[in-house]
């Protein structure tokens, strides 16, 4: 078959077609904006020997116009930028388009980051603010989902201080 047959320019004018509409569609998933997530609550579990573990509830905000349908979670959570819990979840859901959903995720918090976070403290490493990060992922749609993440400081009580 030539290339300058009718039928070869069809195809090839199809093709071309086909791959302008990919693109187009494409192009709406990169301009999605990030999800927006916060820790909404956490809620202490029941743990196994030296491990403590936890249920982090993140609250999680779609801000785009299309519903994000999500098959799994997956968080990490670091205190004063060291690792301190992890936690994976089943959880399926729907975060509706301009809409928010509350995700409950367990976490497990090891003896090792519990130790290393109270020498932190006892040794005054730590100021009257603690910073957190939380990072993870809603698993599941075409993309393989979506990933999130949090920051920020919590203030501590200062012991015995004046509040200056």
């Amino acid at each position: 078959m030539q290339a300058n047959h009718p039928r070869s320019r069809f195809l090839l004018f199809l093709a071309g077609l086909a791959v302008l509409f990919a693109l187009h569609g494409c192009a709406g998933f990169f301009n999605r904006d990030a999800m927006r997530v916060t820790v909404a609550g956490i809620e202490p579990l029941e743990g196994q020997g030296l491990e403590m573990r936890f249920t982090v509830k993140l609250r999680v905000q779609n801000p785009n116009n299309e519903p994000l349908d999500f098959d799994g979670v997956a968080l990490d959570l670091d205190l004063n930028g060291r690792p301190f819990a992890t936690g994976v979840s089943d959880q399926r859901g729907v975060v509706p388009r301009f809409g928010e959903t509350v995700v409950a995720v367990p976490v497990t918090v090891s003896a090792f980051s519990v130790a290393r976070q109270a020498f932190g403290f006892a040794t005054g490493d730590v100021p009257n603010k603690v910073s957190y990060a939380v990072r993870g992922r809603l698993a599941g749609g075409l993309l393989g989902g979506a990933r999130f993440a949090d920051s920020g400081y919590v203030d501590l009580p200062m012991n015995g201080a004046s509040g200056y």
